[in-house]
């Protein structure tokens, strides 16, 4: 089934009088439960790949299709509703907020679908924190947690909404290779466990190797898009 579709997209930048054309041409397909990575050089339009399909801009020319819905056509405010209940993100420098806990942090994304209830959000937060291995940690704020801490905080916050699709962009690029492994390993249990579509925009080897599938990007096209035997 297919979650994400992408057809003849471009995205074009204004930098003064200079037009800066980040992709050019994408067409592309995501199913239900992918577990798909990114890569390619720097500057070969990842991060606004990434950006694309997370509804953060629109694309200059092109249409993108999520769960039937033409995200070019949704107003502002529909098009926030459908980033807030069925996209999930994960950043490479976690953007947790430091005065809250580990649980708040949580929290807070639920707290902003605004139809949860109380007891519902409780029972969804301590779950979710104890299946990424932080059940001891939830009264803790971020500055007393390490970096693969952190990052598992940021998982459980994009996943308690349980959202259709979550998007990680260079979820690894702060963490050493063995605390990358077992972040890498707590996403691909969520994707198994709750059949999440994941897609990295990724540098690393690593989160290639676990991917499912690999897209390569360069100078705005995809150049290769195979799967990971």
């Amino acid at each position: 089934m297919s979650l994400l579709k992408l057809q003849g997209v471009k995205k074009i930048y204004q930098q003064g009088r200079v037009e800066v054309e980040a992709l050019r041409g994408i067409d592309l397909e995501i199913e239900a439960g992918e577990f798909t990575s990114i890569g390619g050089p720097s500057g070969s339009g990842k991060t606004t790949l990434l950006n694309m399909i997370g509804c953060l801009h629109r694309p200059t020319i092109g249409q993108i299709i999520f769960d039937g819905d033409e995200i070019e056509k949704l107003p502002k405010e529909e098009l926030a509703m459908l980033r807030r209940h069925n996209l999930g993100f994960i950043f490479q420098d976690y953007n947790l907020i430091p005065v809250l806990t580990v649980y708040e942090n949580v929290e807070l994304a639920l707290r902003l679908l605004g139809d949860v209830e109380k007891k519902e959000i409780k029972e969804r937060v301590v779950n979710i924190l104890k299946s990424v291995g932080l059940g001891d940690y939830i009264n803790r704020k971020p500055n007393e947690l390490s970096g693969g801490q952190k990052q598992r905080v940021s998982i459980a916050r994009a996943l308690v909404k349980e959202p259709k699709l979550v998007l990680a962009d260079e979820p690894t690029a702060n963490l050493d290779s063995k605390t990358s492994e077992d972040v890498l390993e707590v996403m691909l249990e969520m994707n198994q466990k709750l059949t999440t579509t994941f897609i990295f925009s990724t540098h690393d080897p690593q989160v290639m190797e676990y991917a499912k599938r690999l897209l390569t990007l360069k100078d705005g096209k995809i150049i290769e898009d195979r799967k990971n035997s």
